[in-house]
């Protein structure tokens, strides 16, 4: 008799997880990159895979990558991109994703970015850079930690006004302005590719070259206000499992 309730319960928990996992709102999406030509920053990402949140690689006509190396954390890039097995590679550029030096304006139909403006220390600076090489009728599709549900959830999320002035005082990949403030609040017990604090204290004060923190914090409110006041229209905010706050902007007039 108690079997039963355990075996309902943990079906309609995977159900749940599924359900929360999928962006409500993909439809909205796919018109900005079905078919159409992208670029994306510091990829692949798992979000934009098959039976992913966010699976719009399958529908994409074609997709470069920006990294800041060809070694990293994440990744190890070659010449040719490759995003999905079932897709043309597409091509790699080498430079910092908040200066996109050798891309011209208008360039591609989108622009992906998945976990990855967290990591940037001039977050302003690499949204002003995307809006300038997506078209005018394209969109810029973002994924962001959500702070509460990762080891960041000590954190408040970042005022608006302090990324605004980091790109005022042009504020460099350099940049340890928060590790103060990530020592003291950092949750270890959450992230997997830390085994001691004193390890992750090493790796944070070598952050140049291997990009892995989190200098700023976000949520719903703060990432739309950010990308409003660096010329984007919202158009779709979505809080998927387990933590990614995906959205769907486009550029709003110059």
């Amino acid at each position: 008799m108690k079997i039963m309730p355990r075996l309902v319960r943990r079906i309609v928990s995977r159900f749940r997880r599924i359900t929360e996992s999928r962006v409500r709102n993909r439809k909205f999406y796919l018109p900005y990159i079905a078919n159409k030509r992208g670029l994306e920053i510091g990829g692949p990402s798992d979000v934009f895979r098959r039976k992913q949140p966010l699976d719009i690689y399958k529908n994409v006509g074609g997709l470069d990558n920006c990294d800041f190396s060809r070694s990293t954390v994440w990744a190890q890039q070659q010449e040719n991109y490759t995003f999905d097995p079932e897709k043309k590679p597409g091509n790699s550029i080498f430079c910092e994703g908040s200066e996109l030096v050798t891309v011209k304006d208008s360039t591609y139909d989108f622009v992906l970015s998945s976990h990855n403006l967290e990591h940037l220390a001039n977050p302003v600076k690499a949204l002003k850079e995307w809006k300038r090489v997506i078209r005018p009728s394209g969109a810029l599709i973002l994924v962001l930690p959500y702070y509460k549900r990762t080891f960041d959830h000590r954190r408040v999320p970042t005022g608006v006004d302090h990324m605004l002035q980091d790109f005022e005082r042009n504020v460099g990949e350099d940049d340890l302005t928060h590790l103060p403030e990530i020592l003291e609040k950092h949750d270890l017990s959450m992230d997997p590719g830390v085994s001691s604090a004193e390890q992750f204290y090493k790796r944070s004060l070598d952050n140049l070259s291997n990009r892995c923190l989190h200098h700023h914090v976000f949520d719903e409110k703060n990432s739309r206000e950010l990308l409003q006041r660096t010329g984007f229209d919202v158009q779709s905010v979505d809080l998927t499992f387990p933590f990614h706050l995906c959205i769907l902007a486009t550029p709003g007039a110059s």
